[in-house]
């Protein structure tokens, strides 16, 4: 059955009136329809408990003077400074960023990021700056600059040329050899041939070095064309290493390692760069914090007695976020992540429709209020009506486009009402898909039902009403065996049965969820 879902085929010839060529606002679907509805189909409409809120976020972040003060700490520290000297009884003067002699020690003492040594490529300084920063010379400063949450200033401490190498090979493993794939029979002596043989084949021009490394390399990096991206002094293997920094680059070359012949070649070289960072977090003050722990108790006091949330939040140029539909086992809150004391607070039962609570959260405060409580069960008209009315006025589209067009053929069906007829070729029930009208299961359908060259009433499908003519029907031929099929038809069972038992368990089973009580 399935190797015929898949194979039998029918071409048809139809006119389709869409649904969208009648206004939905011309069809009148009344309350008691849509109640009706819900009825009929109970199991399409069971809802979960769940909670509606609407939130307030105060979130705790530095504002504009937080910042500038922040600007200005940095700026003293940049100068030297002359402070007194109690045990000396004497003024001294301490050297600033632009001229410490120890760079270490100042950025010990006085920067939120500390002195790192090591020599850094481009690809591993700040995006954004990376080109400003590799421009400076020996000595120079950039900034102040803001990255992330910090406020900067780099000063170029030291600089070496062409310290890094991004470099390509051709790995020729044999048996024995360092890592060396099991499958890999060939001896030292055939892979230093082949190795000898690609390294002259790499240097014709002409010679796409990452097409001959991805059909013969033996390396993990043949998918990516041999490509070993950049590595400074000291990374690789030491025959490699000196190999890439003694040579210039597009220079191809052969090198003998413990895990075999390489063919390299060299792609690009980069300097390194040693960067020291004077960096101060930015930070909201203690003023800053006690004016926001202010404004939201504030607006929870107004909004917990007669005022109105959305009212007092407008006033006050606060934006409300409303949650809508939450579960009992749920944590995270768009827009303020893992919340899940405000969860239980929502489904705690002696919390009223319409109550305020501030709650602290990291970063800030969230003032939420609780707008809507729905219970287990059949979903009301009111929520439903949303999933309900696209289907009743559909129903009431087709009803309205068969009453119109009873009796009449095909050409008529087409003409009366402004539209042409189509074709489709080699539809098949496994995927009933009409071009231009999308899935069409019952239209197909009754297409394959029908014989050859007849032609059927109106049907009412899924984004219209079709008309249609059988214009050909061609049957699978048949097989000698179907195990293909039924191997294919088992596996995708296979899969779906753990899921599926877990179901039948689950809705035979009588259970009391108790976990939203202790989590």
């Amino acid at each position: 059955m399935d190797y015929k879902l898949a194979n039998d085929k029918v071409d048809i010839k139809y006119v389709r009136v869409p649904y969208t060529s009648i206004p939905d606002s011309s069809i009148a679907v009344t309350k008691k329809e849509i109640e009706a509805y819900i009825n009929e189909h109970k199991k399409d409409y069971k809802q979960d408990r769940s909670r509606d809120l609407e939130f307030v976020y105060f979130e705790e972040k530095a504002s504009l003077e937080d910042e500038n003060a922040v600007k200005e700490e940095i700026t003293k520290l940049l100068e030297d400074r002359v402070e007194y000297n109690a045990q000396k009884d004497a003024n001294d003067t301490i050297k600033g960023f632009k001229g410490t002699a120890d760079m270490i020690a100042f950025l010990d003492r006085n920067s939120d990021i500390k002195y790192d040594t090591i020599y850094k490529a481009k690809k591993d300084l700040p995006a954004k700056f990376a080109d400003t920063l590799m421009s400076l010379e020996k000595g120079d400063m950039f900034g102040i600059y803001r990255d992330g949450d910090y406020f900067k200033v780099s000063k170029m401490m030291d600089r070496k040329a062409n310290g890094t190498v991004k470099s390509s090979h051709i790995l020729i493993s044999y048996e024995g050899a360092q890592r060396a794939n099991p499958e890999v029979t060939r001896t030292k002596e055939e892979a230093e041939k082949k190795a000898k043989e690609l390294l002259a084949e790499a240097k014709k021009a002409g010679t796409v070095f990452a097409e001959l490394a991805r059909d013969n390399s033996d390396g993990p990096s043949a998918p990516q064309g041999g490509d070993l991206g950049y590595n400074q002094e000291g990374v690789m293997v030491a025959p490699f290493n000196d190999f890439t920094f003694s040579n210039p680059v597009g220079t191809i070359g052969l090198v003998e390692t413990d895990f075999g012949f390489h063919v390299v070649k060299i792609d690009d070289k980069q300097d390194i760069v040693r960067i020291a960072t004077l960096a101060r977090e930015i930070e909201p003050s203690e003023e800053t914090i006690n004016t926001l722990f202010t404004e939201a108790t504030k607006f929870e006091m107004e909004t917990s007695s007669d005022k109105d949330f959305a009212v007092a939040a407008k006033e006050s140029n606060f934006l409300v976020r409303p949650v809508n539909k939450i579960k009992e086992m749920d944590e995270n809150l768009p827009g303020l992540s893992a919340q899940r004391a405000i969860v239980q607070w929502a489904f705690n039962e002696d919390t009223k429709l319409g109550e305020v609570k501030r709650f602290n959260i990291n970063n800030g405060y969230a003032v939420v209020r609780l707008t809507a409580k729905y219970a287990e069960g059949l979903m009301s008209v009111e929520d439903a009506s949303a999933l309900v009315l696209p289907k009743l006025r559909k129903e009431k589209k087709a009803a309205q486009i068969i009453e119109a067009n009873k009796g009449k053929t095909m050409e008529s069906f087409a003409k009366d009402n402004n539209v042409i007829a189509s074709t489709a070729s080699a539809l098949t029930m496994k995927s009933p898909i009409i071009p231009g009208a999308g899935s069409e299961a019952f239209v197909v359908g009754t297409a394959f039902a029908m014989d050859q060259g007849a032609t059927s009433g109106l049907i009412k499908g899924d984004s219209g009403v079709y008309m249609l003519t059988v214009t050909k029907k061609e049957e699978a031929a048949k097989l000698d065996n179907y195990s293909t099929y039924a191997n294919n038809l088992q596996a995708s069972a296979a899969g779906r049965v753990n899921f599926a038992v877990y179901n039948a368990l689950k809705e035979a089973s009588t259970i009391e969820d108790k976990r939203a009580t202790f989590y």
